[in-house]
């Protein structure tokens, strides 16, 4: 039950820690997707709740919802200006010799018959930046946190492939597909608002990341 899963709820906003495998936009092939369970997400009010941003099918955690148009107005204006704050965590297979650093590496869209699409560096394409800080090593693989400065398509994965060379574990786009599922968790959002606190919450780190041995307790 998604209504298990509300981080933050107001009368503005719900944060809800999305599961991996759960789609946001409705498939094509008409599998479930967030939309089928909007309506057990109202909490007595009439409308439904709508999504602000997305998060893709295999990536997890904090994912905001607005409960009206107005709301959901500001929200949308708040990440189109960057000022939401949002850290994700993944885990890569390789490991960094730096503690941290900063990715800034333009992405634009490419297409093949064979791969299908993906985000690849582009001096042409849009602007994206992503700070990122190793956490933790384990073995070969390394926890990593991602603070993104924009918000581009696949940019934390992208960035994690092009500019550190290495892809997040699970990734089947960027990475290595191993059939447990994509390493890579949205923990922690906050949204600003005027003349109130912010809309935000931390998304504890998923078992299927506890079980390869990370751990993060960091706010």
């Amino acid at each position: 039950m998604l209504t298990d899963r509300v981080l933050f709820i107001d009368g503005e906003a719900i944060i809800l820690d999305k599961p991996a495998g759960l789609p946001v936009d409705a498939p094509r092939d008409g599998s479930l997707s967030l939309e089928n369970h909007l309506s057990s997400l109202t909490f007595g009010f009439q409308r439904w709740p709508l999504p602000v941003h997305r998060l893709d099918r295999d990536t997890s955690g904090c994912l905001l919802l607005a409960r009206n148009p107005k709301a959901h107005k500001r929200f949308a204006a708040a990440f189109e200006a960057g000022t939401v704050e949002k850290r994700y965590l993944a885990v890569v297979d390789g490991v960094p010799e730096a503690e941290d650093g900063l990715i800034d590496l333009p992405l634009g869209k490419t297409s093949t018959r064979e791969r299908g699409w993906r985000m690849v560096v582009d001096p042409k394409g849009k602007a994206a930046r992503t700070h990122w800080r190793r956490v933790q090593v384990v073995g070969a693989r390394a926890l990593i946190a991602f603070t993104p400065e924009t918000g581009r398509t696949h940019q934390i994965r992208a960035h994690a492939l092009y500019g550190l060379g290495m892809g997040i574990v699970g990734d089947p786009v960027y990475g290595a597909s191993d059939g447990a599922g994509m390493l890579l968790h949205s923990y922690r959002l906050s949204v600003p608002r005027e003349g109130k606190p912010p809309a935000e919450a931390i998304a504890p780190l998923p078992e299927r990341f506890t079980k390869s041995g990370f751990a993060y307790g960091e706010d």
